[in-house]
């Protein structure tokens, strides 16, 4: 008996390894690249302390809205008028509990004004707060040359000197500044057809549509996709103009985990066997929605493996590349290009014209069919008004230099130099201490603070040292997962990015940001629980803190 037990047992594990390397083979067929991404724990000190610190602040907000209750306190926040009084409130009090007791302490750190071009370095208007950030006064100095590490300028095309905006002059002078008409009425222009002939070629696909801007390309087109008795199954981390636009639709909404695929492949069963709710009907499609690069993790679509799962279910994918078209891949031509996959494969391609191509708008890609169908059917075609002529010549003349079909090799030097900045970048964090997240190829690099009051601090320390960063905590992370976010673009020079890279290390020290266990030495390789997949299929490692 024990015998025959034993043997079962072994047999079984014999099977289930088998089932691993089945699994390992088929995954690692879909990549041709090493596919490394870390996500490093929350150190146990720092994420109690990170709790211990939000509940000093709700503790002090709730003693400070007593002293404002009692007229002891100076109330700023917007309240109902007396003769109101008795109508349904329409400013909810406590809903803005955390704006006004954690939020203002440090709305220092956003909103600043600028007042140049937001290239490589840019210069800002300083402002001054005597009622602790309820309002400001601009003192009339400006902050000159302040390295910008926050703006999604991928490619160095946000600039106001050659050629892009010499045309987009040009263009202005001759079509002017607006439309102020929609593309079915009296607003569809010649460079509006030309675009979109350009983004087809660029994407590789039969048609593309733009749309005059890029959060409501999302929220307004797929509720014209999907509908009533459809399932949308959505990353976690998917942007919010994703999130409106699937629940705008009306349809069925499931998420999964973070690039997660085993999360993934269980909805879908799970959708293919039950069906919908109580009536165990069919779906009437599925629609996959996914980001190529996600902002605030600056982690990569695992889109081979997705792209597998779509087809073995027979769903339809939605591909956000706002922040991967023009960053990515050896042309620049985003995730897809990133992977050497078929633009076939992808059901809906959408961007953004607003990072890589320093313009405004977004656009969809597919098949003809798909692009007719939205002409017709989408609020932001037949409501929206169209896209400025300028913008469409600016992003057809930064297209067309990353094609190199304005007859330079400025744009495939601007995407080399991204991805070396890129590396560079996320290399010296490393050796310094840091924990960041992401891709290693991905130029939206987080630095974790965890802590609330290191968000206010590392941003102004940054701004003194003339380093303009983003900081971001909750509702935009996880409130115990804060960050700064820096993003590299091509027009960073090696010396920007170590000026940069020095302010950060010595603002590091000061605030003692510095909680990887992982300080890997100049010379050495990273040694981190950073997992480098070859197509594994395995899932990178991250505290669910």
């Amino acid at each position: 008996m024990k015998t025959s037990a034993k043997c079962k047992a072994v047999v079984k594990l014999m099977l289930l390894l088998l089932q691993i390397q089945n699994h390992v083979t088929c995954n690692g067929a879909l990549y041709n690249r090493p596919f490394s991404e870390s996500f490093e724990e929350t150190p146990m000190l720092v994420a109690v302390l990170t709790y211990m610190g939000y509940g000093i602040l709700t503790l002090f907000g709730y003693l400070r809205d007593f002293l404002r209750e009692w007229k002891i306190e100076k109330c700023h926040v917007a309240q109902e008028r007396e003769e109101q009084r008795d109508f349904v409130p329409l400013y909810q009090d406590f809903e803005n509990f955390y704006t006004r007791n954690l939020y203002m302490r440090i709305r220092d750190s956003w909103n600043r004004p600028i007042c140049s071009v937001p290239g490589a370095k840019m210069d800002l208007v300083e402002r001054v707060s005597h009622d602790y950030n309820w309002t400001f006064e601009y003192t009339g100095k400006v902050i000159k040359d302040v390295i910008n590490m926050g703006s999604y300028n991928y490619l160095g095309f946000a600039e106001n000197m050659g050629y892009c905006a010499d045309a987009a002059a040009d263009v202005t002078m001759k079509y002017g500044i607006g439309v102020s008409s929609t593309r079915q009425e009296m607003g569809n222009l010649d460079k509006h057809e030309e675009l979109e002939m350009l983004v087809a070629k660029f994407l590789g696909v039969e048609a593309s549509m733009v749309f005059g801007m890029g959060f409501a390309t999302n929220s307004m087109n797929i509720p014209a996709l999907t509908g009533k008795g459809c399932l949308i199954l959505s990353d976690e981390l998917n942007h919010a103009s994703l999130v409106l636009g699937a629940r705008l639709s009306g349809s069925t909404i499931r998420v999964f985990k973070h690039n997660n695929m085993q999360s993934l492949e269980k909805l879908l069963r799970d959708a293919i066997v039950h069906g919908q709710p109580r009536t165990h009907r069919p779906w009437k499609k599925i629609l996959i929605v996914v980001e190529g690069i996600y902002s605030m993790e600056g982690s990569v679509v695992r889109l081979p493996e997705v792209i597998a799962l779509k087809k073995k279910y027979k769903a339809y994918l939605y591909l956000d590349e706002a922040h991967s078209i023009g960053a990515l891949g050896p042309r620049g031509r985003g995730v897809l290009d990133y992977f050497g996959l078929d633009p076939e494969d992808v059901d809906v391609l959408m961007g953004t014209f607003t990072k890589s191509f320093g313009a405004a708008g977004g656009y969809i890609g597919g098949k003809k069919e798909l692009i007719d169908y939205l002409r017709a059917q989408s609020h932001s075609a037949v409501y929206a008004t169209s896209m400025s002529s300028p913008v469409a010549e600016q992003i057809i003349t930064s297209m067309k230099c990353i094609m190199g079909e304005d007859g330079t090799t400025i744009g495939r030097e601007r995407i080399q130099q991204l991805a070396e900045n890129t590396t560079y970048f996320r290399r010296r964090l490393r050796e310094m201490g840091f924990i960041i997240y992401g891709n290693n190829d991905s130029p939206v690099v987080p630095v974790m603070l965890y802590m609330p009051a290191k968000i206010g601090a590392f941003g102004r320390e940054m701004l003194k040292r003339n380093i303009g960063v983003v900081v971001v905590g909750f509702p935009a992370t996880p409130i115990i997962e804060s960050r700064a976010r820096f993003c590299v673009s091509a027009a960073h020079t090696k010396e920007m990015l170590d000026v940069a890279l020095s302010a950060i290390s010595e603002v590091g020290d000061l605030l003692q940001m510095k909680y990887s266990k992982y300080r890997a030495l100049p010379s050495q390789d990273w040694p981190s629980d950073e997992t480098s997949y070859e197509g594994t299929g395995n899932q990178g490692t991250r505290s669910p803190m």
